[in-house]
């Protein structure tokens, strides 16, 4: 079990979401690692918390942080902490409430625990294995769950407020999916499914990174949720490259196969009959 380690990273989550909460309403510096890719003081702020204490909490684990350099030494560790200190940055910077504190742990590079710390509403998404899956509001407490539905049309999509893509949007409408709802944070997109208020989030590219997806998979899968990339299979959590290199499927499970014969057959038409793969 894993108790002591939720503890920990509940507890830091919170502490990290104060930090940034500050810089939030007084204002933070932004640069650019690159294009379309800011990163503020509040960012640096957050993740040196966050790398300085749970090193010191779990000397033996390795922590990957989106701000630190990655220097390879976590493949060599059983357990991985992986940290997104603000998952929506973009959101951060335009006074959108829709970022979040990420947490997630790997163990044998499988997402084992997640937190996900909505800031602004003080709302705490978190799960472990063997413990389930819970979201935290206003000093209460409920178990979460994924829907049960299986109509497309009567699902709804967490959809991509900063990515917005045709391919997506041609997939949704072949499948005939019902509505759409837009949000920053790839976890609180994540926590829409396991709360059972969305259905399906798809991201065909290769945009996001482990940290975006590690501590949301652990909640999402807890709740009974599913996440693979768009071919089914698992993401890889101890590679090399920290890019989810063939994008990012996650679901409520039952249309899930669905889904994924539904996107290799627009990205089939897309390349078209002389750039197959």
């Amino acid at each position: 079990m894993l108790e002591h380690e939720l503890e920990t990273a509940l507890g830091l989550a919170r502490e990290a979401s104060e930090i940034v909460m500050r810089y939030y309403h007084t204002g933070a510096e932004v640069k650019w690692k690159d294009i379309d890719d800011p990163v503020t003081v509040a960012d640096h702020a957050a993740s040196r918390l966050l790398v300085d204490r749970l090193s010191q909490a779990f000397p033996g684990d390795a922590v990957l942080s989106e701000e630190e350099a990655d220097d390879g030494s976590r493949l060599r560790h059983e357990r991985v902490w992986m940290i997104d200190p603000i998952d929506g940055t973009k959101q951060f910077i335009e006074g959108i409430g829709e970022f979040a504190i990420q947490i997630g742990l790997t163990i044998g590079g499988v997402p084992s625990l997640g937190v996900v710390c909505h800031a602004p509403r003080k709302r705490i998404f978190y799960a472990a294995s063997g413990l389930g899956a819970f979201v935290e509001e206003n000093w209460s407490t409920r178990r979460l769950r994924v829907s049960t539905e299986q109509q497309p049309n009567a699902m709804t999509v967490a959809m991509s407020r900063s990515h917005k893509s045709p391919i997506v949007d041609d997939i949704l409408d072949r499948l005939g999916v019902g509505s759409r709802v837009s949000s920053g944070s790839v976890g609180l997109k994540m926590g829409m499914l396991a709360e059972g208020l969305a259905h399906i989030y798809l991201h065909p590219g290769q945009k996001t990174n482990v940290w975006d997806t590690c501590g949301p998979e652990a909640i999402l899968c807890a709740a009974g949720g599913l996440v693979t990339d768009i071919n089914g299979d698992p993401l890889q959590y101890g590679a090399e490259g920290v890019r989810n290199r063939h994008g990012v499927l996650a679901s409520n499970g039952p249309i899930h196969e669905r889904l994924i014969r539904t996107i290799h057959q627009v990205l089939r038409e897309e390349r078209g009959p002389d750039n197959r793969d």
